[in-house]
């Protein structure tokens, strides 16, 4: 049992490195992953300013999150599109819009949310 235990800290451990890993390569080269996460500390900060509910302030905070992770996706598509063609082609082109309007789908639902939260 203790090996169990143990196998699988070290997996989480390293699990939680790797992640980091990636988040940090991302933030070394990626403009706009630095933008999102200042948009996320100002969203998060008025998200704790406000008299919002519990509910309210999770949707936006998870929302923002999202955004960070779309994000994170489309920088690894890119990655992946740049690794296997420096070629122009129609599918490459197609793979980095496609990963690009995730990233734009998870900003308006963000923003949507804010919305309706201030709004309503």
């Amino acid at each position: 049992m203790r090996d169990l235990i143990r196998g699988e800290l070290r997996r989480l451990s390293n699990t939680v490195l790797w992640s980091w890993q990636g988040f940090s390569a991302a933030w070394s080269t990626e403009k706009t992953l630095r933008q999102w996460t200042l948009a996320n500390v100002l969203s998060a900060a008025a998200a704790f300013s406000l008299d919002l509910t519990p509910g309210e302030r999770a949707l936006v905070l998870a929302l923002g999150l999202l955004v960070l992770a779309a994000e994170l996706v489309n920088t690894a598509v890119e990655e992946v599109v740049d690794l296997v063609s420096a070629e122009v082609h129609p599918k490459a082109k197609k793979a980095k819009d496609c990963g690009s309007a995730c990233v734009a789908l998870a900003a308006i639902a963000a923003g949507v949310a804010w919305g309706v939260v201030l709004v309503g």
